[in-house]
């Protein structure tokens, strides 16, 4: 375990270096590609995150210094940027965002005696299916974002006509399954359920379909690219159907491609962290440099924080020691106090509901629970 990690450190020693001197960590994630304003967003928020604690003296009095790998979100380039980061003795990694690279990728990292806490990744079977103890999620999943979705369309939708299109991904798939799945058990069924292929930029004959079907509702499993190119182009046929997704729209890139016929999207979403009380001073620093911290932002600086929390009350980087110290405790961060359930699952609040209005998303409605009113079922 840790051969490469070991080997690094003894060539310094043999060079005369400091070994010890700094801890490294990393943050993985689609930083180019289909996917990049994500990967944006998770290095974004690990950068600064590494900045403030090390402008508080770092962790356990060393210096952190961040590696940062670039998957595509595909699955062979997510266990080579692993590989890498083994390579390079990171002791914990924020990443991966989609659950096709985290999966294959915590198979390296538990070989590696690595800690690797997914800001972003909604497979269940990241966690479920976790091959060692130091795998963790801080973001939610997409079967308990279905449900709030499938009872959401079926509450508030009761009398229109619902249709359901996913892009065929394990994401994509996987939240359109469950939403479908709340929402015949609220009682009310799609009136047309099928793929899309991810990628294309006419969507024209799923929208004709639609068209022909009477869609009033759609629910589009997938990610913000064709959600923004379906809703303009349903707009543009004419149709004034209400476009509902999941958090893969929660970046301005949906905006930019929609437009005005964004206008009015509903998206579920965990509650927002920029208004948690614990989160002001940390937003405060991201928009001072340019940046809005939306998205999984403030989840990637979290999952550093959490971390950096554990080893300190671990007094220990050591892979054994910061697990238990997860497994055991509570940590304040930029989403407020998290902790994690037996299989690694963060403790929050569960989902909400958005709506994209002028360019901009914000609360449908204002969510109940607040930061001291957590959800333990995640």
């Amino acid at each position: 375990m840790r051969r490469a990690a070991w080997a690094g450190a003894l060539l310094s020693l043999a060079l005369g270096g400091a070994a010890g001197a700094d801890i490294r960590i990393g943050v993985a994630g689609p930083m180019s590609g289909q996917f990049a304003t994500f990967g944006e967003q998770m290095r974004a928020g690990a950068e600064v995150a590494v900045e403030d604690i090390n402008a508080r003296g770092g962790v356990l009095g060393e210096r952190l210094v961040l590696d940062i790998g670039d998957d595509s979100c595909d699955p062979s380039k997510a266990v080579a940027v692993a590989n890498n980061l083994a390579g390079s003795g990171v002791v914990f990694v924020a990443g991966h965002f989609c659950s096709t690279a985290s999966i294959p990728a915590s198979a390296v990292y538990a070989e590696e005696g690595i800690v690797q806490i997914s800001p972003a990744s909604l497979d269940p079977r990241l966690t479920e299916e976790r091959p060692g103890p130091g795998i963790f999620r801080l973001s939610g999943r997409y079967d308990r974002q279905g449900a709030v979705a499938g009872a959401f369309l079926a509450e508030t939708f009761a009398d229109r006509r619902i249709a359901i299109v996913h892009d065929g991904t394990a994401y994509g798939k996987g939240l359109a399954d469950a939403t479908r799945e709340a929402m015949q058990a609220a009682g009310k069924r799609p009136i047309l359920y099928e793929a899309y292929s991810p990628g294309e930029t006419d969507y024209s004959p799923l929208v004709s379909r639609l068209n022909a079907a009477g869609a009033e509702v759609l629910y589009v499993g997938g990610y913000h690219t064709e959600a923004g190119l379906i809703a303009r182009q349903m707009r543009a046929r004419g149709m004034d159907t209400v476009l509902v997704s999941g958090d893969a729209l929660v970046t301005e890139e949906f905006w930019a491609i929609a437009g005005r016929a964004g206008e009015g999207t509903l998206m579920t979403f965990p509650p927002d962290p920029r208004k948690e009380p614990a989160a002001e001073r940390v937003v405060e620093r991201f928009r001072a440099r340019g940046i809005e911290p939306q998205g999984y932002t403030l989840y990637s600086y979290a999952a550093v924080q959490v971390w950096a929390q554990a080893a300190e009350a671990a007094g220990s980087a050591d892979f054994e020691a910061v697990v238990a110290a997860l497994n055991g405790g509570e940590f304040d961060t930029a989403l407020g106090t998290v902790s994690f359930d037996e299989i690694g699952d963060v403790t929050l609040p569960g989902y909400v509901i958005y709506e994209w209005e002028e360019g901009w998303y914000d609360y449908l409605d204002e969510p109940a629970m607040g930061a001291a009113d957590r959800d333990r079922e995640g």
